[in-house]
């Protein structure tokens, strides 16, 4: 088996690309002490990345506003969303919201 240099760059290029962003603000921001808001506001982030995505995906279709009836996504969200409120579970969230998508396409 023969490795092209150009594939092998990419990969490398790729591996480099994802590696630094994650890596930076670790060695940088670890020579400092943040203070406690700056720490408690970075707790946030992922809450607020995960709602941007996970609205953007259950609102739009195709660059448009879409809810229900005609968006079983979003649907599908709603008793996803009791249970994960509810029972706290990764498993039981994504269950429920695999369950209610499929009884939606299944009786629509």
């Amino acid at each position: 088996m023969t490795v092209r240099t150009e594939v092998l760059l990419l990969f490398l290029g790729m591996a480099l690309v994802t590696y630094l962003p994650r890596m930076l603000p670790i060695v940088v921001l670890s020579r400092f002490r943040l203070p406690p808001l700056v720490l408690r506001w970075l707790e946030f982030i992922p809450a607020a990345v995960l709602s941007a995505l996970l609205a953007q995906g259950l609102l739009l279709d195709g660059g448009q506003l879409s809810l229900p009836p005609g968006n079983p996504a979003l649907l599908a969200a709603l008793p996803a969303f009791a249970v994960a409120i509810w029972t706290r579970s990764l498993m039981g969230t994504v269950l429920a919201g695999i369950a209610a998508m499929a009884l939606l396409r299944a009786f629509a």
